[in-house]
């Protein structure tokens, strides 16, 4: 899965929390070890929503499918660790100034089985 950190995009899909039907995202995200980190800039979003309804996830890096359990870190050392690791990511690949989404995006893991 270490050959896949450099894509720019992962594929999660969440089931729907009142559909129960599967809703397809693409994010940015960054890997570390096992666990796939996103970042949400709106906590409120149906994808979080889903996921903490059902965390039980599918993901897609490039042609290989995944399945996870997707939680929201809570922990200090990991959520900081998520948001360097975003950041650090995408920041010299956009024009725009990451800080701010960085500092206050709700941090979601995916651990990969």
């Amino acid at each position: 899965m270490h050959e896949l950190a450099q894509l720019d995009f992962c594929y999660l899909t969440t089931t729907g929390r009142v559909s129960g039907r599967h809703h397809t995202i693409e994010i940015w995200f960054a890997l570390e070890g096992s666990t796939i980190f996103l970042l949400a800039g709106n906590h409120t979003s149906d994808w979080v929503k889903n996921l903490k309804q059902q965390p039980a996830v599918r993901l897609r890096l490039g042609d290989h499918e995944y399945t996870a359990q997707a939680r929201v870190v809570h922990e200090p050392a990991e959520d900081a660790l998520a948001r360097r690791l975003v950041v650090g990511k995408y920041q010299p690949k956009s024009s725009d100034d990451l800080s701010e989404w960085g500092r206050t995006a709700l941090v979601v893991a995916l651990d990969v089985s």
